[in-house]
């Protein structure tokens, strides 16, 4: 097997518990036989992976200490998102700084990701992959071949996206041009993995319509490490993340996570897609459209995590947050949440026991950025409206009494950036009685179709500018 198949050998930090795997090479499954050559436990792997992700983060820092000119920092972010909205901006915020840490659900249960999570299960990666490619290198045309590659989706005829599929798996399709053999080799092992997981599944069948390569690849590594922090790292090498940009799932998990909401009408919803756009197949592409969905019969009071085993479909679990997120809230200089989807991509983060305990503790900017446009989840919504429903997210009010926060909006959120002619409402004196003063209007773009949302170099000056006036950068 080359060693060769991401560029530099991956080694793993050296510890007094494993000191036996100090400078381990990592197997991977070319040909599926290779399983017995593995030379790490699950948990080891785990750990490892985690521990590599810390390093990662202060890279850029720990590299200036040789240097006799200490170059400036670069600013650090922490950003809630899901893997839509913020995704159009991600490429801006490289020119400022690429010490970001991406948190992201793993709750998503909408396209290919159903599919995936229906016959395997595990979390849901899409929003994770999303996010992944969008900060891939794009600085070569192997690069941007691999991005080509892994962004790919079938097309929506099943049958059609079933032989586009087994070509690609094979080798024998065009999108593999561009692709040396040691990053071909590596992709299509785990390609074949996940084609290999889904056989031994007899009793399901598997409908490729739409399906995304990425999420496929993505799958198969997790599966095969036993680790969804493993599978990032893998993908963050493969697509050449910058080392000291972090994708962090908000909860670390190798089980499928349902996430529902209870409506002000004492109504239950159950599943993410349910809750944010119905629709009426798996496969069908995500369309958020307002206008597209049917509104909810009751405003959203609160959203929260159903076990997805046993008969009570209904019962709500706990999950614990991933320490990585609370390790990087506890130090970053900036703290954004971002634009999206409000009950389905931000508050799903937020919920965890520790998040608010944290963010209410920090002194640094905490940035709301506004949606230009009301979906399903926030019709009728004005400016304080988001951040009440952040506030309650993040102080768990609905949850458990014993572990509630009482903190006030104003600990959570000190700014908000709103799109210039955005479509909600700015009830300054609302703002004003919740502690929060100080709103920043940011130039926009229209669409016909999207609304209107952020203009990004406009937005990333914004924060720019933010962060200079209080880091003094």
């Amino acid at each position: 097997m080359a060693d060769t198949c991401l560029g530099p050998a991956l080694s793993f930090p050296s510890s007094d518990s494993h000191s036996s795997i100090i400078n381990a090479l990592i197997p991977f499954p070319f040909f599926l036989s290779h399983h017995p050559t593995f030379s790490l436990s699950s948990s080891m792997a785990t750990t490892t992976f985690k521990t590599n992700n810390a390093h990662r983060c202060h890279s850029s820092s720990a590299s200036a200490t040789t240097n006799s000119v200490s170059p400036q920092p670069q600013p650090s972010l922490l950003v809630f998102s899901g893997g839509t909205a913020f995704n159009g901006v991600v490429e801006e915020l490289k020119q400022l700084t690429t010490r970001v840490a991406h948190v992201l659900p793993v709750s998503d249960d909408g396209g290919s990701t159903a599919e995936i999570v229906r016959v395997l299960g595990g979390p849901a990666v899409g929003d994770i992959r999303s996010r992944c490619l969008r900060l891939s290198d794009e600085s070569t045309s192997e690069a941007l071949a691999v991005r080509k590659l892994l962004g790919h989706r079938l097309p929506l005829d099943a049958q059609n996206a079933k032989f586009e599929w087994y070509d690609i798996v094979e080798g024998k399709h065009s999108l593999w041009t561009g692709v040396s053999k040691p990053y071909r080799e590596t992709i299509r092992s785990f390609l074949a993995y996940f084609q290999d997981q889904i056989l031994r599944r007899s009793d399901e069948s598997f409908c490729f319509s739409n399906g995304s390569i990425g999420n496929f690849f993505f799958a198969g590594a997790r599966i095969f490490f036993q680790s969804l922090d493993a599978a990032i790292f893998l993908f963050s090498r493969v697509s050449e993340i910058p080392h000291e940009s972090l994708v962090l799932p908000v909860i670390s998990t190798n089980d499928r996570l349902t996430l529902g909401c209870e409506l002000w009408d004492g109504t239950i919803i159950r599943g993410q897609n349910e809750i944010s756009h119905p629709a009426n197949g798996y496969m069908d592409p995500v369309n958020k459209s307002n206008s597209l969905v049917p509104t909810l019969p009751s405003k959203i009071k609160r959203v929260f995590y159903i076990s997805s085993e046993g008969s009570n479909l209904l019962h709500e679990v706990f999950p614990s947050v991933n320490p990585a997120v609370l390790e990087q809230l506890k130090s970053v200089d900036c703290i954004i949440f971002a634009m999206g989807s409000l009950f389905t991509s931000i508050c799903p983060s937020l919920v965890l026991l520790g998040i608010g305990d944290i963010i209410s503790s920090r002194s640094c900017p905490k940035v709301l950025l506004l949606n230009g446009t009301c979906d399903r989840e926030t019709s009728g919504f004005t400016a304080s409206c988001f951040v009440t429903a952040i506030t309650d997210a993040l102080n768990r009010t609905s949850g458990n009494p014993h572990k509630c926060l009482q903190n006030p909006p104003s600990r959570y959120i000190n700014t908000i950036f709103v799109p210039k002619d955005g479509q909600i409402p700015i009830d300054t004196n609302c703002l004003a009685d919740q502690g929060i003063f100080h709103v920043v209007t940011v130039e926009s773009i229209h669409d016909s179709k999207a609304g209107v949302f952020f203009d990004p170099k406009s937005l990333i000056q914004s924060l720019s500018n933010l962060l200079l006036s209080d880091l003094k950068i």
